[in-house]
C-alpha cells in the first residue's frame, strides 16, 4: 500500500522526541542499523507526555539521549536547561508527565523540526542530526541490538565528541560536557569492555554516511554549533583516527 497516510502517535520519549519527527522509515537487517528505507512524512504527530508514566527508567533514559544531542547540535542554552532538569524527569513521583518533561520535549521537537524543513532529503544540514550515531549503530550492531538505540548513540556522542577534539575540530572541553550531561541522566559513555574496536570500525564502512572509502562525521565545533558547514556538513575521519580514539 505504497503512500498510505500514517498518523505518528508516538510512546516513548526517544520517538515522540526524535523517531516520529522528520518522515523517516528504516528496517533494521543483519547488515547494519537503517539501511532499509525511505522517506514519507506522516500526516501528522500527536505527541501525549502522560504515556510516558507507564515506560520504564530504562527507556526513559535512552529517550533523553537524543534530546542531549539536539542541545550539542544547536543550543547550548538548551543543553543546560535538559542538564539542570534530568533528576526531576527521571524521578519516581511523576517527572515522566511534569511540566519539566514538557519543557524538554516541546524544544527538542522544535529543533528537530526547524532541521529537517530546511533539507528534508538529508543533502545538507540534516546529517548534522546524526551526530553520534556513525559509532552509535555500530555498537549497536557489534552489541547484537543488546543496548538500546539512546544506550548506543550516548556512547556514540561521548567517543564522537572526543574525536572531534583530538582532531581539532571542537573547542576544548566540548566532549567532557557532552560526557557529563550523559552521565548525569545514568546514560553510558565508552565502548562496552570486551567489545571488538575492529569489528565497530567495520561496521561503520557500511554506514550510509560513509563516501569514497572514509568514514563521513557529524562532528560538533562546540556546543550549540557544529562543524562543516562549507564541506555538507560533515567531517572526514581515518581509521588511524578511529583507532585512537576507540583505544
Amino acid at each position: 500500500m505504497r503512500g498510505i497516510p500514517v498518523v505518528q502517535i508516538p510512546t516513548t520519549l526517544v520517538a515522540m522526541v526524535d523517531a516520529s519527527i522528520g518522515g523517516k522509515t528504516g528496517v533494521d537487517t543483519f547488515a547494519g542499523k537503517n539501511l532499509v528505507g525511505i522517506f514519507h512524512a506522516p500526516a501528522s504527530v500527536l505527541v501525549d507526555p502522560q504515556t510516558l508514566v507507564t515506560l520504564p527508567l530504562r527507556e526513559m533514559r535512552a529517550g533523553l539521549a537524543e534530546i542531549v544531542k539536539h542541545g550539542v547540535i544547536a543550543s547550548e542554552a538548551y543543553l543546560r536547561e535538559v542538564a539542570s532538569r534530568v533528576p526531576e524527569v527521571l524521578s519516581a513521583g511523576g517527572g515522566q508527565s511534569s511540566d519539566s518533561m514538557l519543557a524538554l520535549i516541546v524544544p527538542s521537537v522544535e529543533i528537530k523540526a526547524d532541521i529537517v524543513s530546511r533539507d528534508e532529503r538529508e543533502e545538507g544540514l540534516r546529517k548534522t542530526l546524526n551526530f553520534g550515531h556513525t559509532i552509535g549503530h555500530a555498537v549497536e550492531l557489534v552489541s547484537g541490538y543488546s543496548l538500546l538505540h539512546g544506550e548506543a548513540v550516548a556512547i556514540g556522542m561521548a567517543v564522537e565528541g572526543r574525536l572531534a577534539e583530538t582532531t581539532g575540530v571542537a573547542k576544548a572541553g566540548t566532549a567532557a560536557t557532552i560526557s557529563r550531561t550523559l552521565s548525569a541522566a545514568g546514560l553510558p559513555t565508552g565502548i562496552p569492555d570486551g567489545m571488538d574496536r575492529q569489528a565497530l570500525i567495520e561496521a561503520m564502512r557500511t554506514d550510509k554516511k560513509g563516501r569514497s572509502g572514509q568514514t563521513q562525521f557529524a562532528l560538533p565545533l562546540r556546543i550549540g554549533a557544529m562543524a562543516g558547514a562549507k564541506t555538507g556538513w560533515t567531517v572526514s575521519v581515518t581509521d588511524d583516527q578511529l583507532r585512537e580514539v576507540l583505544a
